[in-house]
């Protein structure tokens, strides 16, 4: 079968990138980038150009070309692929750029602003045979693969629980958030359970709250109960107002299966009740391999995508399920209702038909039968 993205194939020299984004974030995604051998930075794009200036200069690199216009100056330098940094109202539309100019791109979470955007991105990324991936970072983790790996030694897995609890105070936007917790941290443990169990969201009842000592102006403190594919059941209940004896910011884990449990506390080994014999992942299994760390992990997994036409995590049509959750949470939580993630995306698609602009983008999301056998690349143009 035919990879459903264009591919570049290894000549021998590094994958030749631009990064969109000079900010906080994007400065973290310079010296990734910079200390890596697959990649070779040869531009950054802010609309800012001082401040793209100025991270190129802290890089050490004063002439590295600078710009304010993501296709402009990737053709100028003839980058091979982008980076989008940008903020997530920024996503949508830097990425689409990036996609119809011909560049695969490698984005932070979350995939956009709303559901119906990553959708409109899904479509695009179809279109123009372009790789869309989303940068999950906390997927890459040694440890989170150790857990999925002893899981499978559990029998059936019914329930998988996450505690998060931190007391972080950060001062800005977030402080004055809606729904800090699970609009800004959430998602990532929202993808750790789905990449732990392959399983999808299928329906979530949730409840937010705020402690009365918070700081934050939006409910801080959250807990949700997922039903996913499989039947099993994930619980996530987190708070970031919560001083003293504070969890790992992976959160901390329970894998429960028919034949026992395996614990994680997101910083160090997990731990099984089954006992596993030193052999019991052959090399054959994919988990048995090291992914990397967070956005190194994330970069590797992107030029391994681009290069061999592999499936890397955090493609755009996967990727868009965690984001559903978060959407999904927030609105149960808004209604006091359980919220089928079937009918969110079936709203958001209409959405995304209702506000595409590009005619080529909108007749690709025409074309799509339903929205979940989309996302699973069921029927994916070629």
């Amino acid at each position: 079968m035919s990879t459903p993205f264009a591919t570049i194939p290894d000549d021998g020299t590094p994958l030749r990138v631009v990064v969109v984004g000079a900010g906080g974030m994007g400065r973290a995604w310079l010296r990734t980038v910079e200390s890596s051998p697959l990649v070779e930075l040869v531009g950054i794009v802010d609309l800012d150009l001082a401040a793209a200036a100025e991270a190129a200069a802290s890089l050490g690199r004063p002439d590295l070309p600078v710009g304010a216009g993501t296709a402009q100056l990737a053709s100028d330098v003839e980058a091979q692929a982008v980076i989008n940094v940008t903020v997530p109202a920024a996503h949508h539309p830097v990425t689409t750029e990036a996609l119809a100019a011909g560049l695969p791109v490698l984005g932070e979470k979350p995939v956009a602003s709303t559901v119906a955007q990553g959708l409109s991105l899904a479509a695009a990324a179809e279109l123009y045979g372009q790789l869309f991936m989303v940068s999950q970072s906390r997927r890459y983790n040694r440890q989170l693969f150790s857990a999925k790996r002893l899981s499978s030694t559990l029998g059936s897995v019914g329930i998988v629980s996450a505690e998060f609890f931190k007391a972080p105070h950060f001062g800005g936007f977030r402080d004055a958030m809606d729904h800090p917790l699970l609009l800004d941290m959430a998602i990532h443990q929202f993808d750790m359970a789905r990449f732990l169990l392959d399983a999808d969201p299928v329906s979530v009842f949730c409840e937010e709250y705020n402690p009365s000592w918070s700081w934050y102006r939006g409910d801080a403190g959250s807990t949700a109960i997922f039903e996913m594919t499989g039947g099993e059941r994930f619980v996530f209940t987190g708070s970031w107002c919560s001083p003293g004896q504070e969890t790992s910011w992976n959160a901390s884990w329970r894998i429960s299966g028919e034949h026992g449990t395996v614990l994680w506390d997101g910083d160090n080994e997990p731990a099984s009740s089954v006992p596993v014999s030193g052999d019991a992942a052959g090399s054959e299994d994919p988990y048995s391999e090291d992914p990397g760390q967070e956005i190194a992990g994330s970069l590797r997994d992107f030029v391994a995508a681009v290069r061999t036409g592999s499936t890397p995590m955090g493609r755009v049509h996967q990727n868009i399920m965690s984001l559903a959750m978060v959407e999904a949470a927030i609105l149960s939580a808004s209604t006091g209702a359980r919220v089928s993630v079937d009918s969110l995306l079936e709203d958001s698609y209409q959405q995304a038909i209702l506000a595409e602009r590009n005619p080529a983008v909108l007749e690709v999301l025409k074309s799509w039968t339903s929205v979940r056998s989309a996302l699973a690349g069921e029927g994916i143009r070629l």
